[in-house]
């Protein structure tokens, strides 16, 4: 069993008080292990995780950038013959939407973020344009299923990219996934865990998904905008809106991905429509136009 070779080949985990599976992780398995008067935690990866563009080495060598910070969990040790990671636990709680959608949380997001922006240079670029074209190729070639007029945006994805590049940002290293739970309150401070999809990116986007993945209203994204930048410009607010229409539109095909290939019994399909449906509002709403052009503007 993967698990007890990674507990006999690392010797903080020798001689183990106590082992328990921890909840969540959709692309891994997760166990709380004591040892030593001290806890840890073991993941070890799922199979078939590279059609989701997840690169372990990139993973890794970005989970010990994000440890050197400060702001992840302290790393104990790697073993790629295992595909498992072994972190330090972080006695805090894991954030939920419901958290972050209450407001008060939003300088310490914000705080948190800047925190992880500022490690040293991740392994790997992300891009989220890319990344979901490659997601929807992978759909394609294995016959994988897609929501109702998911094609037919298109080329508002393209219009958006190319407003993009015309005021193209420096790009920072970003977790790119930071659902609530991945925030976790350490007395206080947010630590920020799982950096599978992490990567060298726009900050706008890391504070666009942040919002489309607690759903937060569009006046919390301005004030989280503002907590980051220190005002509320306008530039930053339609990118980081514009990131988060095109992470809810990513999302569904990885959904769709797992849909189709994961053995986890958990519904992928529905959690990605939900993110789907939000996205498709966008798309049809008032503000589209508007958000191409203020990306575009000077602030």
């Amino acid at each position: 069993m993967p698990l007890e070779a990674v507990i006999e080949a690392v010797p903080e985990l020798r001689n183990a008080e106590s082992v328990a599976p921890l909840p969540g992780g959709l692309t891994n398995t997760n166990y709380k292990v004591v040892a030593g008067g001290h806890a840890y935690v073991v993941r070890i990866s799922n199979k078939d995780s590279s059609l989701l563009a997840i690169d372990r080495q990139n993973e890794l060598h970005n989970t010990i950038a994000a440890a050197e910070a400060g702001v992840g969990a302290p790393f104990v040790a790697a073993l790629p013959e295992h595909d498992a990671v072994v972190l330090g636990f972080l006695e805090g709680r894991a954030l939920s939407p419901d958290d972050l959608r209450r407001g008060d949380l939003l300088p310490l997001v914000a705080q948190a973020c800047r925190r992880l922006h500022g490690a040293r240079r991740f392994l790997a670029d992300f891009d989220m344009f890319e990344i979901q074209q490659r997601y929807l190729g992978v759909v394609r070639e294995r016959g994988l299923r897609l929501p109702d007029r998911y094609l037919d945006f298109e080329p508002q994805v393209r219009a958006i990219e190319e407003a993009m590049r015309l005021r193209t940002e420096p790009t920072v290293p970003c977790n790119n996934d930071l659902l609530a739970e991945n925030f976790i309150d350490v007395g206080g401070e947010l630590k920020l865990i799982d950096y599978e999809y992490s990567g060298n990116n726009d900050p706008c986007f890391e504070l666009g998904n942040i919002w489309s993945e607690s759903n937060l209203t569009p006046e919390q994204l301005d004030e989280l905008v503002a907590y980051y930048y220190g005002a509320p410009l306008r530039n930053k607010i339609a990118r980081a809106r514009l990131w988060g229409l095109v992470a809810k539109y990513g999302w569904m095909l990885w959904a769709s991905i797992q849909d189709g290939v994961s053995q986890l019994e958990f519904d992928f399909w529905s959690w990605g429509l939900e993110k789907y449906e939000r996205a498709v509002a966008e798309f049809d709403g008032p503000d589209f136009e508007r958000l191409l052009a203020e990306v575009q503007r000077k602030d």
